[in-house]
């Protein structure tokens, strides 16, 4: 692009200069209740970004994206008589900034500072209304005391029979002991197996590994039982699935958050282990969704951490143990060495190694047996990296003929299938054609082999009679066949439960089993508890102390707890986390130690919205008022809240699909507990929920510095300005979909903004800017009128709708209409910069301003996003003249505009006097005249 082009309007000029007035007059400043210039009459509107975490690369032109469309509507609710409140933070604990400190001898904190120093100074270069006042850092002292202040109300928190969270102090007053109290505590202790990287030192959530390699340095990960908090979000699952339904959250976002729950109705069943004797002894409970397949089970999978492992395990294999069943290692000889090698292989692989991306089956027979407890059948009992010490009891019953991994299983290591439930029609009918079955047909001599297709193709026998052959062919031969049956059908092989429908035959399979004592019909969840430690440095210290081997609470008035200043915050290169090695700050007391591990990153995004509330408060989390009013636009501060609007409190939350489950999963679950508290006075912390679609490079692949088609928005910003980049970002397509970036879209928007600059400022030969004598103090024409009342209502509608790249299309239109005017009117065109002004703000103030310098009583006093979004007037968009359009001889000459009213005799004469028409007719009197009203004239001479 040349300099010339570049220079089409002066935004280098003006564009630092109205930021610097709207940062030096607080333009954007949200009051609290309370403060003086608080306006109560007025509704809230809470709109939100997710905020990101400030990494030494600064901004790329993705994340601007999701923060100009909450810029839009949060200056558009502003100009419609809301207060707003949009705000930004840094999400700055972590992982990312320990490791760059390490990297390079710079203490976190100095690197985080300078991180957030460079991401606002390209956040204000974009013109964003953020109250800065309320700008809020994980790592700051005064933010993170309220979120160790948030954990301690979750350890000292239960879960009642209501399903609501209550103080701990109830349990105490009921007279229960100590250990009966850890047992139920939302924050509790745990020996959990977890993802543990040597090199990096620390326990990395499921999320943070790839493939077996840390996400961060792709180091090699292996599982480890290891001593760390939980958060009991377990007992919260019900919850978070059925109070989805009151929020405004795309299907999919729901969708996936049910599936992560994954709630299932089924029974827990006892399993005697063979050699305990009788059915009162050790046993082995599994939980099933099928509990109508018991008699299907041929054999048993604890996952390889299960403690039961080390207790059932034979000293020496069972007579006739095939060598498959012994583990992939000649050198095995024994069950326990079989079992402690494959014990090292599981380590090696990340949970969703050993679940979804599992390709082979792999396992180990412990050399010991269980009893099936429908049919006392002895089935073995094997270990296998499938099954998951987290999820469910961490031991399976495995029933090959109708679960896809088990049958897999079974058929690699010849363990018998007994199919239970009969397939339906169809199901044999994609599964069953390339077998070959042996009929006698009638009139034949001898029997005959048929596939089943040719059977179904010769007509030979009824699909009745042949669906009785297939199923004698399946339940003999059910192993044959490349796929398992999974769905429902009717019980067989199933003694008492034969002929009963699957629904039915779990009814009965749980009735009897509760009968027995030998199992009980429950519901269970694949969510699992947050594990929610990690051995870093970075991250908030936990505020609490061991003392004789017991955990408590440090009191509130020791928060904020503040890590110790450590020159080395190198890992220890051992499970023992670098705070460590401060070895004054761990020693709390002459016999207490505090906690050594910190909390996750999750921590300080879990509440981040509340304290944007109330940002400068000290003495509580958030205010009471600040947070009733900003999640419930509520002011009546002392009375109970009753039907509630909305079960969420911030009205508009935007950010990419990444953070679909956990993030969006942990706030909620926090929010729930502090609910239940009554520390807050809403279920839910979101109400609508939209996720920006992905802005790939110009390649159509993700930006990544590999590709090297990252694009900085600096160097956008520098060659197009703040309000290019703005604009181009909406108007590449709807804001959910994924979308490549086009320098050619920028250029295309930067032109159109130029023409807006022209409607208004013209140029001299010296390349010097004034007031355009086009642009008068003069009404504005029907034509102009109409556009202009088309644009406003269509932008506010789709700003409402969140469809930012109509609107702009709407408002390229107008400007084009305004272009073609000879004389522009003035007061028309402010009216028109006040729609601009949300989605280029900076433009939309420089021309209010210049038009109010030569036009006082007609543009904006002050700042335009101080102003009142433009009424539409009804009347303006009604239709009252329509183009026709003039031809002779049947072809196009001229077309005009003429009153829709008009006569067919009005039309005609409006189209006789076109000199264009009189031009082609050439003298000659016309013969004919046809009028198609509202359409056309042709003139035929």
């Amino acid at each position: 692009m040349s300099s010339e082009q570049r220079k089409a309007f002066p935004f280098s000029e003006f564009e630092p200069k109205w930021q610097g007035e709207w940062e030096a007059k607080k333009a954007f400043r949200t009051p609290n209740p309370g403060d003086a210039d608080f306006d109560a009459s007025k509704p809230k509107y809470f709109v939100l970004d997710m905020f990101p975490y400030p990494s030494g690369n600064g901004l790329h032109v993705g994340h601007p994206e999701g923060y100009t469309a909450t810029d839009i509507i949060g200056r558009f609710k502003k100009m419609s008589g809301f207060n707003v409140l949009h705000p930004m933070g840094w999400d700055a604990f972590g992982l990312p900034a320990e490791q760059y400190a390490i990297k390079t001898g710079t203490h976190p904190r100095v690197t985080t500072e300078a991180n957030v120093a460079n991401f606002t100074k390209q956040l204000k270069s974009l013109g964003f209304a953020y109250d800065w006042d309320r700008e809020v850092n994980t790592t700051d002292p005064g933010y993170f005391k309220w979120t160790q202040w948030i954990f301690l109300k979750l350890y000292n928190s239960y879960v009642g029979d209501d399903g609501k969270a209550h103080p701990i102090s109830e349990l105490e007053a009921q007279g229960l002991s100590r250990e009966e109290i850890d047992h139920r505590r939302l924050a509790y202790v745990s020996e959990a197996p977890v993802n543990w990287c040597p090199q990096l030192g620390t326990v990395l959530a499921n999320e943070e590994v790839v493939d077996g390699k840390s996400e961060v340095g792709g180091f090699p990960v292996e599982r480890r039982p290891m001593r760390q908090w939980m958060l009991r979000i377990t007992a919260y699952a019900q919850r978070l699935i059925d109070e989805l339904d009151g929020l405004d959250w795309p299907e999919s976002i729901k969708l996936l958050q049910r599936n992560w729950i994954g709630r299932s109705e089924g029974a827990h069943v006892k399993f005697e282990i063979s050699e305990c004797g009788t059915r009162n002894a050790e046993c082995i409970t599994v939980f099933t969704t099928r509990p109508d397949t018991l008699f299907g089970a041929t054999y048993m999978v604890l996952a390889p951490e299960h403690p039961l492992v080390d207790v059932i395990a034979a000293s020496e294999w069972p007579a006739n143990t095939p060598d498959a069943w012994k583990g992939d290692h000649s050198a095995l000889r024994t069950p326990h060495s079989a079992i402690e090698h494959y014990r090292k292989q599981t380590a090696a692989k990340s949970d969703l190694e050993r679940t979804e991306l599992a390709k082979t089956k792999s396992g180990v027979f412990t050399g010991a047996y269980a009893i099936n407890p429908v049919n006392n059948e002895r089935i073995p009992i094997w270990i296998a990296d499938y099954v998951l010490m987290g999820y469910g009891t961490g031991a399976i019953m495995a029933v090959p003929a109708h679960d896809e991994r088990d049958f897999e299983f079974a058929k690699k290591f010849k363990i018998p299938c007994i199919p239970v439930v009969t397939p339906h029609a169809n199901w044999f009918a994609a599964h069953a054609s390339e077998f070959v079955i042996t009929t006698n047909i009638e009139n034949s001599e001898a029997d005959l082999k048929w596939t089943v297709g040719e059977l179904l193709k010769q007509g030979a026998m009824t699909r009745a009679d042949l669906k009785q052959m297939l199923l004698a062919f399946y339940t003999n031969n059910c192993a044959a066949f490349k796929v398992a049956y999974s769905d429902e059908g009717v019980a067989i092989n199933s003694g008492f439960l034969d002929g009963l429908t699957t629904a039915k035959a779990k009814e009965e399979a749980i009735k009897w089993l509760e009968e027995k004592g030998l199992g009980k019909g429950t519901t269970n969840f694949k969510l699992r508890d947050w594990l929610f430690s990690r051995q870093r440095y970075w991250g908030e210290p936990f505020p609490i102390v061991w003392e004789n081997g017991q955990h408590r609470s440090i009191p509130e008035s020791e928060l904020p707890l503040l890590p110790p200043t450590l020159e080395d915050f190198k890992p220890t290169g051992t499970p023992e986390p670098p705070l460590s090695k401060a070895t004054d700050w761990v020693q709390y007391s002459a016999t207490a130690k505090r906690e050594l591990n910190t909390m996750p990153q999750w921590a300080g995004s879990c509440w981040y919205y509340l304290r944007y509330c109330d940002a400068r408060n000290s003495e509580r989390f958030v205010g009471v008022e600040a947070e009733r009013y900003w999640m419930t636009g509520s002011t009546d501060f002392k009375s109970e809240i009753s039907n509630l609007k909305s079960p969420g409190g911030v009205d508009l939350y935007v950010g990419g699909t990444e953070h679909a489950v956990l993030h969006l999963l942990y706030a909620r679950f926090w929010h729930k507990v502090l609910f239940d508290l009554g520390y807050v006075s809403t279920p839910e912390p979101f109400q609508r929920l939209v996720n920006q679609g992905l802005i790939l490079g110009e390649d159509g692949q993700k930006m990544s510095k590999s590709r090297g088609n990252v694009v900085n928005p600096d160097d956008v910003v520098r060659e197009y300005g703040a309000d290019a980049l703005r604009l181009y970002e909406m108007f590449m397509g709807p804001l959910e979909q994924v979308k490549p970036w086009s320098m050619k879209g920028v250029e295309g928007v930067y032109r159109f903004l130029a023409r807006v600059w022209r409607l208004v400022m013209e140029v001299d030969d010296e390349g010097v800017w004034s007031i355009s004598k086009a642009l008068q103090d003069v009404p504005a024409n029907k034509q102009l009128t109409k556009a202009l009342h088309e644009t406003i209502k269509k932008c506010g509608e789709d700003i409402e709708k969140l469809s930012f790249n109509t609107a702009i299309s709407q408002m390229m239109v107008c400007t084009n209409t305004f272009t073609g005017a000879e004389v522009k009117p003035a007061g028309a065109i402010v009216t028109f910069l006040k729609v601009l002004s949300p989605f280029a703000p900076h433009l939309a103030e420089e021309l209010n301003a210049q038009i109010r310098a030569k036009f006082p009583n007609l543009a904006a006093p002050g700042f335009l996003s101080d102003e009142t979004w433009p009424k539409y007037d009804p009347a303006a968009l009604i239709e009252d003249e329509v183009e026709v359009v003039f031809q002779v001889n049947g072809k196009l000459r001229d077309k005009a505009r003429v009153p829709i009213q008009a006569t067919k005799e009005e039309i005609e004469k409006i189209a006789l006097a076109s000199a264009r028409v009189q031009e082609f007719m050439e003298g000659k009197p016309a013969k004919k005249v046809i009028v198609v009203p509202g359409k056309l004239v042709n003139v035929v001479v």
